[in-house]
Formats: C-alpha cells, structure tokens, sequence
C-alpha cells in the first residue's frame, strides 16, 4: 500500500477577534468605568498623591521665607504673588504623572487586556486623563490652604474658583502633551526625564516666583510670551482682583489648541500602539 499525502494547504494563519464598534452613549459609559478605576488606583496606592500634597507646603514655606524679604519686603506681602504660582507650577508638574502612569500600564500589558474587551478603545485613555483632574484639585485646595495659613487672603471668591477651574482646565490639556509621551517613549523613566525638562525651564523662565521686571532683557521677553507666565497673571488677576484680564482669553485660546493639537495626536498613537 501506498500513503497517500495530504497536499491541502496547511491552515496556520490566526485571525484576531473582529473590532467592536461602540457607539457615543457606551463610549461615554466606558470612560466614566476607566475613569473611576483610575480614582480606586490613587484610593489604594495614596503615595502617587504625594506630589500635589507635599510640595505645596514645601513650595509656599520654602520661598516664601526665602524670596518674601527680598522680592516684597516681607513675607505676607509676598504671598498675593507667591500662592497662584506655586498653585500653577503644582498642577501642571502634576500633569506629567499621565504620561508615566500611561507608559507603566502599557508596560504591564494593561492596556492590552483592555483592547481584548468589548469596550470603546478611547475609554482607558481619556478615563486615565479625566481621573487626574482630583489630582489638581487637590493640588489647588493644598496650595490655597497652606497660603491661607501663611496669612494669604483672596480678594475674590468667585474669581479664585473661577482661577483654579481655569487652571484646572490647562493641566488637563496639558496632560495630552504628556500622555503622547507616554504612548511614544518606551520607559516610563524618559517620560518623567523628558517632561521635566520642558517644564523646568517653563516654570522658571515665567513669572511663577519672581516679576518679570526682575529679569534679564532677553529672559524678560520669554517670560512675557510664556504660556505659564499667561496662567498664573489670570489666576493673579482673578484670586487676587476679581478681574478677568486679556490673560485669562489667552490661556482658554492656548489650551483649546493644545486639546486640539494633541488629542487626536495622542489617540492616533495609542490606538495605533493598541
């Protein structure tokens, strides 16, 4: 007898499961889930709110007993300048822990069980980025509260909720920034690395802890066109006068175009990673 060979072609290729489209309502739906997942994770794991409850306190006391005498005379006189900068500088460095965070999960395959589910592919993303929204308010209450402390008193409710909201407003955007990093970079190290150091040189290249008038010619000029430098006179101008200046109009116009630019930018790139 002779064996007859199997000449049918060998079926080795697999095919992956078959991408669910949701609609707007269950996208909606999925991102509050991943949304409060990311509330459970700073729930269980408090050490991530380190950095917008410490260095608050540590920002206001620290400079304002070091710049106070020199920069206003004395301390309190300070303060009206002092708390909406580190208040700022708190936030938006605050924003940089999107990215990390995002670049670890991706590290642990995380967001890869994600895209097994029947769930709308943007949800872990922007669900992670709406959760750090708590961590500027609370970075907002720390740096109010240990201002108020020290003796800072707002001229205007209104104006500081309005302030802190605004500021709120341009962490989240700025956090698209950081969460392309996150998609972008292959370490959660280079993330933090990179981000700090846009940030430092935007942080004390502005007017956060001293006047611009203060400053070299040239580093004046940079200060004057600094997006930062921007947020904290709005935030200034409505905490501390309860007026709303051009600078509040720039900082809503630089932010919704941050949001535009990199939001579509940073889901092209995860889902694309995804």
């Amino acid at each position: 007898m002779t064996a007859v060979a199997d000449t049918s072609p060998a079926t080795t290729a697999t095919f992956a499961p078959p991408i669910e489209r949701v609609g707007f309502a269950q996208a909606v739906t999925d991102t509050i889930t991943m949304t409060r997942r990311g509330l459970l994770r700073m729930k269980h794991t408090p050490q991530q709110l380190f950095d917008v409850i410490v260095v608050p306190i540590v920002f206001t006391v620290m400079f304002a007993n070091i710049f106070g005498g020199a920069i206003a005379g004395d301390v309190s006189a300070y303060l009206p300048q002092l708390v909406p900068g580190v208040l700022v500088a708190v936030a938006i460095n605050s924003s940089v822990v999107t990215g990390v965070q995002l670049r670890e999960d991706m590290d642990r395959g995380v967001f890869d069980r994600f895209v097994s589910l029947p769930i709308a592919r943007i949800a872990p993303l922007a669900g992670s980025l709406i959760a750090d929204i708590v961590r500027y308010a609370i970075a907002a209450v720390m740096s109010l509260g240990v201002g108020m402390v020290m003796g800072y008193r707002p001229h205007s409710v209104l104006g500081t909720i309005l302030g802190v909201l605004l500021t709120m407003f341009a962490a989240f955007a700025i956090s698209w920034i950081f969460a392309l990093m996150g998609v972008l970079l292959s370490k959660a190290s280079a993330v933090q690395g990179v981000s700090m150091l846009i940030l430092m040189p935007l942080t004390f290249t502005s007017n956060v802890f001293v006047p611009v008038q203060t400053m070299p010619s040239w580093i004046a000029s940079v200060a004057d066109i600094n997006p930062v430098s921007h947020l904290v006179s709005s935030l200034r101008s409505l905490a501390n006068d309860g007026q709303v200046t051009a600078h509040v109009g720039w900082t809503l116009i630089g932010a919704v175009v941050i949001i535009a630019v990199f939001a579509p930018i940073a889901v092209r790139a995860y889902l694309r990673r995804a």
